[in-house]
């Protein structure tokens, strides 16, 4: 199986301002690749493709020899390949009929990752494997970065990236070949019923409490960008401001990562089978549309609500958490099943009667056919255990 691993970077000053000057030179790279292709569709109808900006890097290199040439040629072939797939995505969207995006010139603050394909070509892992203490990585152009390496890693390096995030430098190792680690059988199984007053409600009643993160700190980051509001563009205040709410928004990331990976670690070690709701979370938390009156203006349409209950979604990070959990469970060799969330909060676990009256409040249930009455958490996710193990059965025969 394959897995990546996430690395805290420790540069010297000097180091760090070579990794900014890595990013900016490939994010030119990245922009002039962009515009070769723009320019020459719109003046004379030609395609570019990889293949042809990937032959014009050897002279781009040698027109620029303190730039351009100072970075790994294969690190340059990647952002040329990142660039193709933004081509490749965008021309799927069109032929899918979805809102094309076509891709965009990245700023300063939008390119913020450099990948080297092959360790030993431009980077090595491991580059002081004699060092007693710490572990080194090297990257051309940069030197030998110190790495606080918190965990083995398993398998073989396959890709290593570089990544900017705020003030922090992270290095991300891509490895395959990696070992599975099953976990001993429990012959346990369960629903789970994700929400917003609860994070997680496991099919026996167990409830899991929601962190809300982003509430926790909701003052600093409101003074934070009330002062960052107040400052003017290119100023070095305004510098600081910017770091400061990145600052805060990397630590509620942080938070919320770190809650999801507790959550799935104590559902994967204590069931064999794990059924969750396959949640769309991107359409979940799409903006009401708008309700045109007819007099040139616009009907309430619900949107204050809408944009709390989306906040507090987002907040809760279920996509990051059902990523985790897949991944956790794949490792572990554990059954992860996901179905259909449909009506798994108006049926009856007992009875099978669906109706939306049966949702007496946001914590009760209360059957109007055979008068079960329970928490409507566990309720769901009584129910959606029970698609799952039927959905299970169905496959299996």
């Amino acid at each position: 199986m394959r897995r990546s691993y996430v690395f805290r970077l420790r540069p010297t000053r000097h180091q760090e301002i070579a990794l900014a000057a890595c990013l900016d030179d490939h994010r030119e790279l990245y922009n002039g690749a962009l515009e070769h292709r723009r320019t020459a569709y719109r003046k004379a109808g030609v395609i570019v493709r990889y293949g042809d900006q990937s032959a014009e890097l050897k002279s781009i290199r040698a027109d620029d020899p303190d730039g351009q040439a100072r970075w790994s040629f294969s690190s340059q072939q990647a952002t040329l390949r990142r660039l193709d797939r933004a081509f490749a995505a965008f021309f799927t969207r069109i032929r899918a009929g979805r809102t094309p995006g076509f891709p965009r010139f990245k700023g300063r603050g939008w390119f913020n990752t450099v990948e080297w394909p092959k360790d030993g070509d431009g980077c090595r892992w491991n580059s002081q494997p004699d060092h007693p203490t710490a572990t080194y990585v090297r990257f051309q152009g940069v030197g030998h970065i110190r790495v606080h390496q918190h965990r083995r890693v398993s398998g073989t390096v396959k890709t290593i990236s570089v990544k900017r995030a705020g003030s922090r430098w992270f290095v991300v190792l891509s490895c395959d070949d990696v070992p599975a680690r099953p976990l001993p059988r429990t012959d346990a199984m369960t629903g789970i019923d994700m929400g917003v007053a609860w994070f997680v409600t496991t099919s026996e009643g167990m409830h899991i409490a929601n962190p809300r993160h982003l509430l926790a700190d909701a003052g600093r980051l409101v003074g934070a960008q009330r002062s960052l509001a107040r400052k003017k563009r290119g100023s070095k205040r305004r510098r600081k401001e910017v770091a400061r709410v990145a600052a805060i928004h990397g630590k509620i990331r942080r938070q919320r990562l770190d809650s999801a990976h507790k959550t799935a670690c104590g559902l994967v070690r204590d069931y064999d089978v794990i059924v969750h709701e396959a949640l769309q979370v991107g359409k979940m938390t799409r903006r009401a549309r708008p309700l045109p009156d007819g007099r040139g203006g616009f009907s309430p349409n619900g949107a204050a609500a809408k944009s709390g209950l989306n906040r507090s979604i987002l907040d809760a990070g279920w996509g990051v958490f059902l990523a985790i959990l897949s991944h956790k469970a794949e490792s572990a060799g554990r059954e992860l099943i996901a179905v259909n969330p449909a009506n798994t909060s108006r049926t009856c676990a007992r009875c099978g009667h669906c109706a939306a009256d049966n949702r007496v409040s946001q914590a009760e249930f209360r059957c109007g056919t055979c008068g079960h009455v329970a928490h409507a958490d566990v309720n769901a996710a009584q129910n959606i255990l029970r698609a799952g193990l039927a959905l299970r059965g169905a496959v299996a025969a």
